[in-house]
């Protein structure tokens, strides 16, 4: 069964790799349902945000300053979805560079303590 989560949230831990070619793979928990047109708008600030499915986002937030200046040069970056350890599933998204985040309170992270 295909269930597919709605509105934002918030990924609470993902990491951000480059390799020697400058290709960047971003690693995230598992959501349920294949991706459906994904794409990653970024602004080259503190947040991103990963559109996986219509419908539904998912707040990169606190990007390390060190991958600010690489993802916001990419065209493109593997996602990689893990759950328990296990590779779920790989997909390329698009990144799409804009002025300004679309970033609205139900989708803006807390600050961490």
């Amino acid at each position: 069964m295909v269930s597919h989560q709605t509105g934002p949230e918030q990924e609470g831990f993902y990491d951000i790799l480059q390799n020697s070619a400058g290709e960047l793979l971003i690693s995230i928990r598992a959501r349920a349902g294949e991706p459906d047109r994904p794409q990653i708008v970024y602004d080259g600030g503190k947040h991103a945000l990963l559109y996986r499915q219509q419908g539904f986002s998912i707040t990169l937030d606190f990007i390390h300053p060190e991958a600010r200046g690489p993802l916001s040069k990419a065209e493109s970056v593997l996602i990689v979805e893990f759950e328990g350890g296990e590779l779920i599933r790989e997909y390329m998204v698009p990144v799409r560079f804009v002025k300004k985040l679309p970033l609205s309170p139900e989708n803006l992270p807390s600050m961490p303590n």
